[in-house]
């Protein structure tokens, strides 16, 4: 069973010098674009000298070249899993893929984030199937791309296992326990829910890094995330 990946949705390196330092133990953390965009690779390096792992979040879309451009120089900071938006479509991901070649770094698409409403999906983004179907959508573009996996709610992760098979990777934020408020997240779950449906990695974020005891909330979600609470 994977580590649950924390997000650290923060502006700034103390805050998550801070954070690791309530940790005695290696851990698999987000950083996302607001972070990265303060702190830029330095962080990243910092980081990995500490001996964590880490999903750098910046959804990367644009055309092709300078999306295989970009891949190219995040494979040189040695982090675990970056990702696109399925969205830029296969020529895109495809590029992606070539801008990692020869790293370690796992590739995965975003389909649908977990705050998009299927009524939003239809009324901003102008796609009229449902949210699931543009979901497996995506994600079988994204396997058809050669990617390592996808960013997906966990009510998606079951039918994406069905078509795309076990070991391709479930990425699903909008983790909660039952007890934490879903904020800004619209399709929710909680570590539970997310180990039977299958996801094979969950994020969590303010349910950790806002507690008063961020260890012993990661501690306790670990054990729900591997069935053992």
């Amino acid at each position: 069973m994977n580590k649950p990946i924390i997000a650290l949705d923060f502006a700034s390196k103390e805050q998550v010098e801070e954070l690791l330092s309530r940790f005695s133990e290696p851990l698999f953390v987000k950083v996302g674009m607001e972070l990265y965009f303060q702190e830029g690779p330095d962080l990243i390096r910092y980081i990995k000298s500490q001996g964590h792992d880490i999903f750098l979040d910046l959804k990367l879309h644009d055309i092709p070249n300078t999306v295989e451009s970009a891949m190219r120089g995040l494979a040189k900071l040695g982090v675990d899993m970056v990702n696109v938006h399925a969205a830029g479509g296969l020529e895109m991901m495809r590029a992606a893929k070539r801008g990692l070649a020869g790293s370690s770094t796992k590739l995965i698409a975003v389909t649908q984030l977990t705050s998009t409403s299927e009524e939003e999906m239809h009324e901003d983004q102008l796609v009229y199937v449902s949210l699931e179907e543009s979901v497996l959508h995506y994600a079988k573009r994204a396997m058809q791309a050669g990617l390592d996996g996808v960013v997906c709610s966990v009510l998606e992760a079951e039918a994406i296992t069905k078509v795309c098979g076990p070991d391709f990777l479930m990425v699903t934020p909008g983790i909660r326990p039952a007890s934490v408020s879903a904020d800004d997240q619209k399709r929710v779950a909680t570590p539970a829910e997310a180990r039977v449906k299958g996801s094979s990695h969950i994020v969590v974020g303010r349910a950790i890094t806002k507690s008063e005891n961020p260890a012993e909330s990661y501690a306790q979600i670990a054990a729900e995330w591997s069935g053992r609470s």
